[in-house]
């Protein structure tokens, strides 16, 4: 502005001198204009250095000294402004990208459906089904532990455990395919898995395909089972009268599989079933077991098993009966029946025969040493009602009882507690005798 009035008063100046040129003229217009110029530049400048306005637009002076808008490009808390999506040149609010999922073409090849968010999916974890190799050992264990405690609502409850939806038909078969080389009473407790399990976990349709793969492969099966047939026959059997499978089974599997061994177990079935006593006799189709058998039963067994091996002298087979017999509880009676029989014998013979199977018998821990103890004490117990059917039982107990201690297999303990009355026995001859004692035998 001073500048201004400077030339204004230089051009007055020269009004009043009464003269004027053209180039003076021109020259002090020439410094107004540029003056005018530089100012509006300045003023232009500042007001872009407080803010920048889009072409076109008025530029209004604006106090920024009083404005309480901060100017670090932080907000009063601390963030970023718009959190970080606002400003000049910057990429916009991390995650940003991903606000037009709506907009997704689902034709679009690229399109995948596992990134949208429905909100109507619900994920789940879920387990791989067990293949054929984890379900036969799966299987084998629950069966094999099933046989030591007996108890099928255990086993139920294990096998219901296991994810083979689809592949539930391998329970039976491999149940049976380990029966196969078990004893009569460990087939039968199969049977009672098998009832239950129909009731439970399977359906007809996968026991009926259990029987199925077994009827095919029975040609495997019976190199280590030579009786498998039979033994399959027996089992498909018992499962029609336990109604695991319709009656009309047999004419299914013999359209499926075709081969000698299979028809043979199908002919064993459908005799066993058309038989007026069919279902009494399905039912002890693997006989009674263990210490489910009588008493006397029992007894009677152990005295014709003592009975063959006095005829035979063949230790191993009667070995093997005795353990067939699964009676180890009962072991007692074996011993108190083989006394028995030697004091019956008045042999010594068969005191030597029968005091070797006890040796055997102890030496392979068949029967414990608490079993052999309460056999030879029952003995000894009931001496004063055996005398009376057999006079000279103390003297071949008393000999028995030597050779047994001489062979090792009974304790001093037992020796000593021998009767007293079988030891040194004297009675008075008649006075025909001439009074003199003598020792009785």
């Amino acid at each position: 502005m001073d500048s201004e009035n400077e030339t204004l008063s230089d051009s007055a100046s020269v009004y009043a001198n009464g003269g004027t040129t053209t180039d003076h003229l021109t020259k002090i217009g020439v410094i107004a204009v540029d003056q005018r110029v530089k100012r509006k530049a300045k003023r232009l400048l500042k007001q872009h250095s407080k803010e920048t306005p889009s072409e076109g637009t008025l530029v209004h002076t604006r106090h920024w000294k009083n404005s309480r808008k901060p100017r670090n490009g932080f907000s009063k808390r601390g963030l970023p402004k718009k959190g970080g999506a606002g400003g000049k040149g910057v990429w916009g609010k991390l995650g940003s990208e991903s606000d037009g999922i709506d907009d997704i073409d689902r034709n679009d090849p690229n399109y995948d459906s596992d990134n949208v968010d429905d909100g109507d999916v619900v994920l789940k974890s879920v387990l791989p089904e067990l293949s054929d190799e984890e379900m036969k050992k799966n299987v084998e264990l629950i069966v094999l532990e099933y046989y030591e405690h007996g108890d099928t609502e255990e086993a139920l409850l294990s096998f219901d455990e296991l994810n083979c939806s689809s592949k539930k038909y391998l329970i039976p078969y491999h149940a049976i395919e380990i029966a196969l080389d078990h004893k009569p009473s460990h087939r039968e407790m199969t049977s009672v898995l098998l009832s239950d399990l129909t009731v439970r976990i399977l359906r007809p349709k996968e026991m009926i395909q259990a029987f199925e793969m077994l009827l095919i492969n029975l040609p495997d099966l019976i190199l280590d089972t030579p009786d498998a047939p039979t033994v399959l026959g027996n089992y498909l059997a018992r499962a029609v009268a336990d109604v695991c499978m319709p009656p009309n089974v047999m004419k299914v599997l013999k359209d499926k599989v075709d081969n000698q061994h299979a028809r043979e177990a199908l002919t064993r079935a459908e005799t066993l079933l058309s038989s007026q006593l069919g279902l009494y006799r399905l039912d002890n189709i693997w006989g009674i077991g263990g210490g489910l058998r009588p008493v006397k039963t029992l007894s009677r067994q152990m005295n014709l098993l003592l009975e063959e091996y006095l005829s035979s002298n063949d230790i191993p087979e009667a070995t093997r009966c005795v353990v067939a017999l699964e009676v180890p509880h009962f072991h007692h009676e074996l011993v108190y029946e083989a006394i028995i029989l030697t004091l019956e014998s008045l042999n010594p013979d068969v005191e030597t025969a029968m005091c070797a199977f006890l040796k055997s018998l102890s030496d392979a821990v068949i029967v414990t040493p608490e079993m052999m103890e309460r056999g030879f004490l029952r003995v000894f117990e009931d001496m004063p009602d055996i005398i009376l059917d057999i006079p000279l039982a103390y003297t071949v107990l008393e000999r028995f009882v030597e050779k047994c201690s001489k062979a090792g297999f009974i304790p001093d303990d037992v020796t000593k507690k021998v009767p007293m009355t079988m030891r040194g026995r004297k009675r008075f001859v008649s006075e025909g005798d001439g009074g003199r004692v003598k020792e009785h035998y």
